[in-house]
Formats: structure tokens, C-alpha cells, sequence
């Protein structure tokens, strides 16, 4: 019952919306000289006509091709204004075009969301790397840069918290899955949070500000795979046990250079040794040994492998 009830108050609100509408339009119409009868369907019925039709129907005055003819054909005319009749005098009026300033034309780009989603990326991007990698220093400026950047251009667009939000979850569910092994599950969840988050970035008012769908796609997998490649190998090399000297040769191969009985000299990591035998066994001049222990300056091998 209520949502019948709910349903006919919103038609009697859209019929208000709409003769509201229709007698403001008849009025302009009739103040300019127009056709209220068409302006009243395009109201009610959405009709449209081309440029020959409204200038027949007394919708327009006139159709020009550009500024410089309508200056020619508006020349002469007389239009009413608030101080009484004006005659136009616009014949030889000069055009003069004034673009924007660098400022202007920044700001014009920064509107532009795919522009915020794609400098956002790159902040990521460069501000995870120089994290990864300090002392890099060139991935966190650009990442600096990109992100006030970024920000500036969330700030001229009507921003959906939501969107952010889903962004910045899905760096964490990336970051979290290499430090935490989830078979993927977390990086494609990412990936997922991130697309959503692109989608919902800005506010749907209009469809000319919004992220584009493929640009959305694009960007989710392009950060998945920069944190599973890029950030995941600078990951997995921390964890790798950096092994150099003395501790290095411990598992390195090597060929006898003389008979080792058990002593003798083997040549191992591209420098001779002075090297023992394992379990005092003879080593043969040529066969390869394995390094099993340092003591000192000296080695301790066994045979193998061959």
C-alpha cells in the first residue's frame, strides 16, 4: 500500500516539475517572439527539430555557420534590453579570441577525472618503489609531484569518499599479500577493490566526469602487476640471505689441483686454496669437490659432484 502510495506522489510530483517547467518556457518564448506551442512539446514530449524547421516554426531567428556569419547576419537587427530598444551594429565588429592562460589550461586538465585517476597511479607507484628502495630518490619525487597533483584535481572534482577509499584498501590488500603468502587471493582482491574504486571515483553527475571503463580496467592490472613483478622481486630479494665471503664459498664448487691426501690445493670461486678432505679420504688431481667448511684459510671438501 505505501509504495502505491509512494508511487503516486512521485507522478504528481513530476507533473508539477513539468507545467512548472512549461509555464516558464511559454513565458520566455512569448517575451522573445517564439513558438510556445513547440516549446511547450519539447517540454512535454521531448520533439526536436533541425535547424531549418525551427527557423520555419519561429524557434530561432536565424542559422549561422560560424561567429563571423552570424556578426553578418545579426547586423541591423533591433533586440529589446532592460534600458529599451537596441539596433546591432555588428558587421564589422573585430573577433578576437582569447584562449586560456598556462594556469587556466592546467586546471583544465586537472578537471578531467581519467587525468586524477591516472596521476594517483602514478604517486603509488613511485612513492611504494622509493619505500621498497630508499636512497632511489627520483621514484619518490615523481611520486610527490603526482600525488599533489592528484589531490589538486580531486579537489576541483566532486570526489566519492567511497572511491578513495576502495584505492587505498586495495594497495593494502597488495602490500599484504606479499608479506603474508594468500595464494593471490588478496592481489586479486585488490585488483577488485582498485577497478571498483576507479569506477566510483567521482561523483555521477554527468557522464563527461567520469572514469573512463577501459582506463578503470587498464589501471587495476597494471597495478596488480606492478606490485606482484616489480614490487614483489625488491620484496622477495630482501628476504634472500645475502651470502659473500668466507660464508659465500660453503656449498661452492671446485676441481683438486693436486692429490688431496688428505691435504692438498683446490681451485674454487676463481682463487686456490689450501683444502683438507673430508673424513681424511684421498681426493685425485682433477676431480671435483665440494666446499663443506672454512676453517681459516683453509677448506674443508668432500668429493662431488661430478
Amino acid at each position: 500500500m505505501s509504495v502505491g502510495q509512494g508511487g503516486q506522489q512521485d507522478q504528481t510530483m513530476l507533473e508539477k516539475v513539468t507545467n512548472d517547467a512549461v509555464a516558464n518556457i511559454r513565458t520566455i518564448a512569448r517575451r522573445r517572439g517564439r513558438n510556445g506551442d513547440w516549446a511547450e512539446k519539447a517540454v512535454r514530449e521531448s520533439v526536436s527539430i533541425d535547424e531549418e524547421e525551427a527557423v520555419a516554426q519561429h524557434v530561432v531567428d536565424l542559422v549561422a555557420v560560424d561567429v563571423r556569419d552570424l556578426l553578418t547576419k545579426i547586423d541591423g537587427r533591433e533586440v529589446e534590453t532592460e534600458s529599451g530598444p537596441v539596433r546591432l551594429a555588428t558587421g564589422h565588429a573585430v573577433v578576437r579570441s582569447i584562449g586560456m592562460d598556462p594556469g587556466e589550461r592546467l586546471l583544465d586538465l586537472l578537471s578531467d577525472p581519467n587525468i586524477g585517476l591516472i596521476l594517483m597511479t602514478i604517486a603509488i607507484y613511485g612513492i611504494i618503489f622509493e619505500l621498497g628502495n630508499p636512497g632511489a630518490i627520483l621514484p619518490g619525487v615523481v611520486g610527490a609531484i603526482a600525488l599533489i597533483l592528484a589531490l589538486a584535481s580531486f579537489a576541483i572534482l566532486q570526489v566519492n569518499v567511497a572511491g578513495l577509499a576502495l584505492i587505498a584498501f586495495s594497495v593494502l590488500f597488495f602490500i599484504a599479500d606479499l608479506k603474508v603468502p594468500g595464494h593471490g587471493v588478496l592481489t586479486i582482491g585488490g585488483i577488485l577493490a582498485f577497478f571498483f574504486g576507479a569506477l566510483l571515483l567521482t561523483e555521477r553527475q554527468s557522464p563527461f566526469l567520469q572514469v573512463s571503463l577501459k582506463l578503470a580496467v587498464f589501471t587495476a592490472l597494471l597495478t596488480g602487476a606492478f606490485f606482484l613483478f616489480a614490487v614483489g622481486a625488491g620484496v622477495r630479494a630482501q628476504r634472500t640471505k645475502v651470502r659473500s665471503g668466507r660464508e659465500g664459498l660453503v656449498g661452492a664448487s671446485g676441481v683438486a689441483r693436486t692429490d688431496l691426501n688428505p691435504e692438498g690445493m683446490v681451485y674454487a670461486q676463481g682463487e686456490m686454496w689450501t683444502a683438507e678432505a673430508e673424513d681424511k679420504t684421498t681426493i685425485r688431481q682433477g676431480e671435483r669437490v665440494t666446499v663443506v667448511g672454512v676453517n681459516g684459510l683453509r677448506l674443508r671438501v668432500r668429493p662431488g659432484p661430478r
